[in-house]
């Protein structure tokens, strides 16, 4: 298992990211769309979690594919970002077809980032204008860190923010992961190494290893109250799978935010994952496929609060600050 070329979901050929960031509001919308519809799974693990459209991901529904996922800032209000990005689909012609009409299918999911120490004043929700944005920026190469859904995002002791890596397997298959990281808990250990560290790969997030003892009879306080995080992330593969399948992978996938987050998948958290397909590979083993989910998603939480960067206004220290550290 080998990083892609981008270290990116983006190495899943045929797909695209982009980012809306505000500044101001300390929040922002991220969105994975690509050249065509794509099969999709869903599974959730947080006691608070905020979704859109997600039950149509189920392997029983009707839907087979969908046009786009949005991450986005905002708790429930961010839920209005789907609407700009179904605006942009549409004015493209996307969507399922239903007689002459179109409707692009875009479920999503949401973070609270409403304390962060953002201007939350909006007199018209803003999220709608951010998530079209979003899709016109969406590309191949994209930034990580302070960006898009990961704008204002906090964890137990660092800032947090957006990550992605690949994985490219001995089989050819290719597997990526996409995450907003705003945890109740920590994504390291007291002396500053990411508990993702066994799983990194060419020194992606600082190479410094892992070295105990950590205290294992430790009791975490939580620093957020009920409906105050949440990590959502998005797995793709190029290997054909359908929405069973996809719904698994995104089970597994689950594994990998327990390894990079502690504690992880709280009654404080949101905690999702989308899974997706493009279908341009051929089927692939699940089993490596599960293990190879789970090992991006924990590298793509390391690299999301080692690339944030610090913004006036912030209440955490940034992973990469010295003075923070």
């Amino acid at each position: 298992m080998r990083p892609g070329p981008l270290n990116r979901i983006t190495d899943v050929h045929g797909l695209r990211v982009g980012h809306a960031s505000d500044p101001v509001l300390k929040s922002g919308v991220t969105v994975l769309t690509g050249d065509a519809p794509f099969a999709a799974g869903v599974h959730i693990m947080g006691g608070a979690p905020g979704t859109r459209e997600t039950d149509l991901l189920g392997p029983d529904k009707l839907v087979q594919a969908v046009d786009a996922l949005v991450l986005s800032g905002g708790s429930a209000f961010g839920l209005a970002a789907c609407d700009g990005v179904m605006a942009g689909l549409r004015a493209a012609g996307r969507g399922f077809a239903v007689g002459p009409a179109r409707v692009p299918i875009v479920p999503g999911a949401i973070l609270f980032d409403l304390l962060n120490g953002g201007t939350k004043d909006w007199d018209d929700n803003p999220y709608p204008a951010l998530g079209r944005q979003a899709l016109a920026a969406a590309a191949e190469r994209f930034a990580l860190g302070s960006v898009g859904a990961g704008t204002g995002a906090m964890t137990a002791r660092w800032k947090g923010g957006l990550g992605s890596a690949s994985a490219v397997l001995d089989s050819g298959a290719v597997v990526g992961a996409l995450v907003a990281v705003n945890a109740l808990g920590s994504v390291t250990a007291p002396s500053g190494q990411f508990w993702a560290a066994p799983w990194e790969l060419q020194a992606e997030f600082g190479g410094l290893g892992l070295n105990g003892p950590f205290h294992p009879d430790h009791e975490p306080r939580p620093e957020k109250r009920q409906g105050e995080a949440t990590t959502i992330a998005i797995i793709a593969t190029d290997a054909a799978l359908d929405k069973a399948a996809l719904t698994r992978l995104a089970t597994a996938a689950h594994d990998g935010l327990a390894r990079a987050i502690v504690p992880s998948h709280t009654p404080f958290d949101g905690d999702l994952v989308f899974a997706v397909s493009t279908g341009a590979g051929a089927p692939a083993d699940g089993f490596l496929l599960g293990h190879a989910a789970a090992c991006v998603l924990a590298r793509s939480v390391a690299r999301a609060v080692h690339a944030a960067t610090p913004a006036a206004g912030d209440l955490q220290p940034c992973w990469a600050n010295p003075q923070g550290r």
